[in-house]
């Protein structure tokens, strides 16, 4: 091949391995055609395993983690808020039994218990309220 002669020119003197459909002989081994196939099965396994498990981690334990802590915080909270309301009708029936001079002694001893009751079942009454009437507003609009 001359250096002026074009290059997609056919030429019988060119190399046949450059061209592989002229020279059957230069076809791929079946050596070569190994380097393809798939890997062995103890070697899949092992990769859908690894699969699994980052597939698990990632779209189950990193969201239950998440919502693990939203939980945490819920239940510490509405422990809290029990502690409190607790606290409060004791200090209501503390004042009531202490601050009414002798109102609520003898027979009417009772009395401060029951207004402790109401004034608390009042309370959870309103906040039940109050939660329904939000939930029915999201609802509907």
């Amino acid at each position: 091949m001359t250096p002026t002669e074009p290059t997609g020119a056919p030429n019988s003197t060119s190399n046949p391995a450059a061209n592989p459909a002229a020279n059957p002989a230069s076809k791929p081994s079946p050596k070569a055609s190994e380097s393809h196939r798939t890997p062995p099965l103890p070697q899949l396994v092992t990769e859908l395993k690894d699969l699994v498990v980052t597939y698990v981690k990632q779209q189950t334990l990193v969201p239950l983690q998440a919502l693990g802590r939203y939980i945490g915080f819920g239940i510490a909270g509405s422990l809290l808020l029990g502690v409190g309301v607790v606290f409060l009708g004791m200090s209501c029936l503390r004042a009531l039994q202490t601050q009414t001079d002798g109102t609520f002694d003898g027979n009417w001893s009772w009395v401060p218990y029951l207004i402790t009751f109401v004034a608390l079942l009042v309370g959870a009454a309103i906040v039940w309220l109050a939660r329904t009437a939000r939930k029915v507003e999201k609802e509907y609009g």
